[in-house]
């Protein structure tokens, strides 16, 4: 007879299913009720989204912005209205006409008409806005409904980055929409492929669905509160979906196997709320610990993506240990029901010939399997020494939008740095530093330099040739500031892009000594080892270095554009961070569920290498599912989704890719094979911890290992 231990978090979770599974009627019209009521909140997630946030405290961008307004006359402009047409009399009719609307509102006030050099035909009308900075995304979206027009005689469109997100928040609509009908009935077949029952398998799908509909809600409301980023919609939808299938998929894995294995329906909810719940809750835990890293990075934005994340994974996890115990006490042995002919589908747990062969395997040779798959994936890795990243809004959106399509013609008429001087302030006056900066390389023009209000300050607007965030304009800006000196200070949206980037990469170390710290302690107080959690951080590292390396091959150096796709040739400044808190916090979910296993197998009869090949043996079809689940979502997103939501779509699925089955089901088990009993130190050295009483009787396993 196999005993279980059975722990303080064992009990309350056996407790939670037996008496969720007394009053599943009313658990259900509960989570009804919930969904219901989030409907709308759901749909409208998106109206009070931000595109800023990435102001970093203290940089030289933001004192150099908030310094603008001491100088007279200097007012950079929120939106910039764009009017070209057949004609110049059309073109001035037209600007009039803009004027008349604009000042119609006392928060927006425009400024001097900039007639372009092409016969009058084209003129920029400049527009400063009064109120909150959080409300100019709505404010561009109003004046690009009323004043935006197409006819043969006149063209207008609002430029500006307020305008870039108002256009994007109706493109990420789409691409939400579009990666949503591309995973959801992929998941379907995967499910359909694991389980081999349509009933087991509508379990994860309908858990999918309530934790994005719930957290859109909960979005929204955050978003009246707290700027939140019009990023979160689309990565809270993703990681939504993914962890929700696959937290239900673990559940309802175990629920099938103890059905299997003669448990009465209660009998094996309880069991599989106490042991694939708990893992559930603890890799829960490790994901919110993974994502909450990210406020060690000192960007609103950061912090906002973290928090819309945190959300869908906590509500995932209310999911799996309430509404899906719900649904399987509901069900019942009819989980079986409608089953597929398939030849795998028979509800055990066992992962049958190939699995047993390949953990024997495994268990014979796993100096030569570790030692290969860790130099698979450092060569997968090794790209990353040479990573380049940019924060470029305007490539969010896709080529044909409105505004990057006006913004782009703007550049090709005005010069590519026309909207985005660089402006250098100081103490001094500046008419030599004028002149001097007139010379330097990439400099189209330097404006006359315009003095404080209160005296103390001079300021110099400095135009380049580039684009803002590019190479070519770090470059300029750096040489502006060798020649402006240590006392000014410069700044312009070059210099943002340059602070946001040194901000993320500054913080990333920190975020990455947290999370290491926080997932030890987590797994050391799930798996009372002092050695295994070490080895499970330190073989993350693995899959976030080849994801790394991956993004620079596809998106920075171009390996796939034989495909037809066209790589930017830099990494968005925000995926990394991203990528880390993501994937080691989902990667724990593996290494939870499949140590798990191991410790339940140690822990009734004490052999080392026995009970690593029967963990791998009874997890490895599981894993592999709730992999191909969340490869499949993250996959659909980045087919759909902007550049940046590409990125991080494929690094994500690359990393889980391989995280399932190159790291757990060969580096884990061939090094916990090397590690025999000091796996389980300091408890498990001598001989095999004595079994606690079991919850239920059941056969003896029979998983055998040569």
């Amino acid at each position: 007879m196999v005993r279980i231990p059975q722990t303080g978090i064992d009990a309350r979770l056996a407790a939670l299913a037996r008496a969720v599974s007394r009053r599943r009627r009313a658990v259900v019209a509960v989570w009804l009720a919930l969904l219901a009521g989030s409907a709308w909140f759901s749909l409208h997630q998106t109206d009070h989204l931000s595109g800023g946030g990435w102001e970093v405290p203290g940089s030289a961008s933001i004192r150099v912005s908030q310094l603008l307004d001491s100088f007279p006359g200097v007012t950079p402009p929120t939106f910039t209205f764009f009017v070209t047409g057949a004609s110049a009399e059309a073109v001035r009719q037209r600007l009039a006409q803009v004027e008349r609307t604009v000042g119609r509102d006392p928060r927006l006030h425009a400024g001097s008409p900039i007639v372009l050099p092409v016969n009058g035909r084209a003129a920029f009308l400049p527009v400063s806005f009064a109120g909150a900075t959080s409300n100019a995304i709505d404010m561009a979206t109003k004046l690009r409904h009323a004043l935006v027009q197409t006819s043969p005689r006149v063209q207008t469109r609002v430029l500006g980055e307020p305008a870039v997100w108002s256009n994007f928040q109706q493109v990420s609509k789409r691409q939400l929409a579009r990666g949503e009908a591309l995973g959801f009935p992929l998941i379907l077949i995967i499910l359909l492929a694991a389980f081999g029952t349509v009933v087991a398998a509508a379990a994860p799908l309908a858990l999918g669905f309530a934790a994005v509909l719930l957290s859109g809600a909960v979005i929204y409301w955050l978003s009246q509160a707290f700027e939140i980023s019009i990023y979160v919609t689309n990565m809270a939808s993703m990681i939504g979906i993914g962890v929700a299938v696959d937290y239900s998929l673990f559940i309802v894995s175990r629920f099938r196997g103890e059905l299997h294995r003669g448990s009465t329906p209660d009998d094996a909810l309880a069991r599989a709320l106490s042991t694939s719940g708990k893992a559930v809750v603890f890799s829960g835990a490790t994901v919110a610990v993974s994502l909450a890293g990210l406020f060690a990075i000192d960007v609103r934005g950061i912090r906002s993506l973290a928090i819309g994340a945190i959300v869908v994974v906590c509500i995932a996890v209310l999911a799996a240990t309430t509404l899906l115990p719900a649904l399987l006490a509901a069900a019942g042995a009819r989980i079986e029901r409608l089953r597929l002919p398939l030849p795998w589908s028979t509800g055990e747990e066992s992962g049958g010939t190939f699995w047993t062969a390949w953990a024997a395997t495994v268990m014979r040779r796993p100096v030569a399997f570790l030692l290969g798959a860790t130099a698979f994936m450092l060569v997968l890795a090794s790209p990353l020494l040479g990573m380049q990243t940019f924060n470029r809004g305007l490539n969010e959106l896709p080529a044909s939008s409105e505004v990057r399509a006006a913004t782009e013609r703007a550049m090709a008429l005005a010069g590519p740095g026309f909207a985005s001087p660089v402006h250098v302030v100081t103490t001094r006056p500046p008419t030599a530093l004028a002149r001097r900066l007139s010379a330097v390389s990439g400099v189209v023009s330097v404006a006359p330099p315009v003095r404080s209000t209160d005296g103390a300050h001079w300021l110099v607007d400095v135009r380049i040739d580039a684009q803002a965030e590019s190479t070519p304009a770090r470059a300029i800006v750096r040489r502006i500031r060798a020649i402006a000196g240590p006392t000014a200070l410069v700044g312009g949206s070059t210099v943002f892009d340059m602070d946001v980037e040194h901000a993320i990469f500054g913080g990333i170390w920190k975020m990455l000594a947290f999370i290491l710290g926080a997932c030890y302690v987590v797994l050391l107080l799930l798996l009372r080892s002092v050695l295994l959690p070490l080895k499970a951080v330190l073989v993350n590292l693995l899959s976030v270095g080849a994801a790394y390396g991956v993004l620079v091959a596809v998106f920075q150096w171009g390996w796939f554009d034989w495909t037809g796709y066209s790589s930017p040739g830099y990494v968005d400044t925000i995926v990394p961070a991203l990528v880390l808190a993501v994937t080691f916090g989902l990667s724990m979910d593996y290494e939870v569920f499949l140590l798990t296993r191991i410790r339940e197998r140690w822990l009734a009869h004490g052999d080392n290498e026995r009970a690593v090949a029967e963990g791998l043996v009874r997890s490895a079809r599981t894993i592999t599912s709730a992999a191909a689940v969340m490869v499949a979502v993250f996959a659909s997103f980045s087919a759909a989704g902007s550049p940046a939501l590409k990125e991080l779509g494929l690094g994500l699925a690359v990393a889980i890719l391989l995280d399932a089955t190159i790291v757990r089901l060969v580096v884990v088990p061939s090094a916990m094979r090397l590690l025999g009993r000091w796996n389980w130190w300091p408890s498990g050295t001598g001989s095999a911890a004595p079994p606690a009483p079991a919850i239920a009787r059941r056969p003896p396993e029979r998983v055998r290992v040569p």
